[in-house]
């Protein structure tokens, strides 16, 4: 079943892990260089990890994810590299069709 909020939540998962890690590259430049892109990179970071946030709240509500899945999809938001595997894991749900039913019958067999 394809699902536009997991389309969605897919397409912004990995730009919002890629601007975390230049975000944290940009917080070390700050502070060993005169470099400072700290708050563009915020404020680029900042709108994304929000889209990211309303994404994943339409996609939990709309693909009924129990409590589980949808924690770990919003834990996986906040760690660096995070958003790579979410991503991943969306794109698997994309392409199998997954729904809490079909995992549902998939556990009882």
């Amino acid at each position: 079943m394809k699902s536009s909020a997991v389309h969605r939540l897919r397409l912004v998962s990995a730009p919002e892990a890629v601007s975390f890690i230049v975000l944290l590259v940009c917080s070390v430049l700050k502070r060993t260089t005169d470099f400072n892109a700290v708050p563009v990179m915020g404020m680029v970071h900042g709108v994304l990890f929000i889209l990211y946030l309303l994404f994943l709240a339409d996609a939990w509500k709309k693909q009924r994810w129990d409590a589980r899945r949808g924690v770990l999809m919003f834990v996986l938001s906040v760690l660096p590299t995070g958003g790579f595997f979410a991503e991943r894991m969306l794109a698997r749900e994309e392409l199998e069709g997954w729904t809490p039913a079909a995992a549902a019958e998939k556990a009882a067999v």
